[in-house]
């Protein structure tokens, strides 16, 4: 150092000062991008919490971009858009000046968010080489998958054979209860069949009575139940008002006049729909014997299709997708000239369930969801062994040919018809939608 102070020649001081302005330069420009840095590595965690939050299911911009009909965008305010922005910014930084927009688009379906920044960082050493700021700018985008738009409409079998007992316990109780026979019924008859006469007179002392008084359950009893429970999960289930949309249908309230009945109507009020299916009875026959139309699944199949007059990708309130949700034991009892199995008296048709018009309303785009409840076999009921025992082991086959692939379910009597019916409902809501 001294023989530097000392040296007067010049060359060597000379060229230090020219370089001491760059040198100081290079150094402010380390200090003020790596500055930079940092800050822009705060504010793109910022704009990805940003981007994440403008797609949070209960965000008021995501509420606009549902209500949109097919594609489309929303734009939020600047306001909007600076408080979702600098909510996630450090206190350090909340004197940076940013420029925040945030965009939510709707393509097939998936709601994506664009949060574009930009900000303009002071500098420090910078400056003397005349650069007062330091521009930062990124865009960040995150994706929602919309929630499926989806109307049931709920096909529930009341016929006479859904007046069996509900489980194994029960069928026992009614063979117990009716090891008698009454008016010309089989003995050990394990089914409570609801006799109503033509004239509308109700035989109280029926099996259908007998079966309340003795405390046993029948199954219809279980799934009327088992479908006003589902409306308690379809309500804490939906993530955005008016998602689902529920209706309620039976074969009829009374073989006389047997054909696809309304009990619901499609609506959002799952608190009526659970009212209206809790008071679901079986079916009524004028006597044991009575042969015709008690279980038309061609009839009921044709009838709530008939009754869907669209369906769509479930994108959309306006595209919902339209389920028909099938709760049978399978087996069909109508008059029929072209009975695929032997006839059992006269025009009376027992046979499966024909899975052809599963396949009319699949054909349509409509998702068919299959619960079947498995048909008991009752080998010391003469009726059943004669006309229901040959193809007793085709039931569940042509039950899963029904439905669409992965909307099968499979109830027996010692499994809760009620927990079936609600592991059926979130494998179809949570299936996941083919948007592009």
């Amino acid at each position: 150092m001294r023989r530097f102070w000392n040296d007067r020649r010049g060359n060597f001081g000379v060229m230090t000062a020219l370089l001491l302005v760059p040198l100081c330069g290079a150094a402010g420009l380390a200090v003020d991008f790596g500055r930079a840095l940092s800050v822009k590595s705060e504010l793109a965690a910022a704009a990805d919490a940003a981007a994440v939050g403008a797609i949070a299911e209960k965000s008021k911009a995501v509420a606009q971009a549902l209500a949109i009909q097919g594609d489309g965008s929303v734009t939020l305010d600047k306001s909007e858009a600076r408080a979702l922005f600098f909510g996630q910014i450090p206190p350090d930084l909340s004197d940076v000046p940013v420029d925040v927009d945030i965009v939510l688009t709707k393509t097939n379906g998936v709601i994506t968010s664009r949060v574009a920044y930009k900000a303009a960082m002071p500098t420090t050493i910078m400056r003397v080489l005349g650069r007062n700021e330091v521009n930062v700018s990124d865009t960040v985008t995150a994706q929602y998958q919309t929630p499926s738009f989806l109307d049931f409409y709920m096909l529930l079998d009341n016929t006479p054979s859904m007046g069996v007992g509900a489980t194994p316990a029960d069928v026992a109780k009614l063979r117990a209860a009716t090891a008698n026979g009454r008016g010309g019924a089989d003995k050990d008859c394990a089914f409570a069949c609801h006799i109503v006469s033509e004239s509308g007179v109700e035989d109280t002392g029926s099996y259908y009575y007998l079966a309340k008084s003795i405390g046993a359950t029948i199954r219809i009893d279980v799934v009327a139940d088992a479908v006003a429970a589902l409306m308690s999960t379809a309500k804490v289930t939906q993530t955005v008002t008016g998602q689902f949309r529920m209706s309620a249908y039976t074969f009829g309230k009374t073989a006389l006049d047997a054909g696809l009945y309304t009990v619901a109507t499609p609506t959002t009020d799952f608190d009526s729909v659970s009212k209206a299916t809790s008071k679901i009875e079986l079916m009524s026959i004028p006597s044991h014997s009575y042969p015709n139309n008690q279980t038309d699944y061609n009839a009921a199949l044709s009838g709530i299709g008939d009754k869907i007059k669209s369906t769509g990708g479930g994108t959309s309130s306006a595209d919902r997708q339209a389920i028909v949700f099938l709760v049978a034991d399978g087996v069909g009892d109508a008059a029929r000239s072209n009975c695929t199995k032997k006839l059992a008296s006269g025009p009376r048709c027992m046979e499966p369930l024909d899975s052809q018009y599963c396949d009319t309303l699949k054909a349509r785009g409509i998702k068919v969801a299959v619960l079947y409840t498995t048909y008991l076999p009752l080998p010391e009921n003469s009726f059943y062994k004669s006309w229901i025992a040959p193809f007793q082991t085709e039931i569940p086959n042509k039950m899963k040919a029904c439905a669409s692939t992965g909307y099968y379910f499979e109830v027996t009597p010692t499994q809760g018809i009620s927990d079936a019916m609600n592991a059926l409902f979130h494998r179809i809501v949570s299936t996941p939608r083919i948007t592009s």
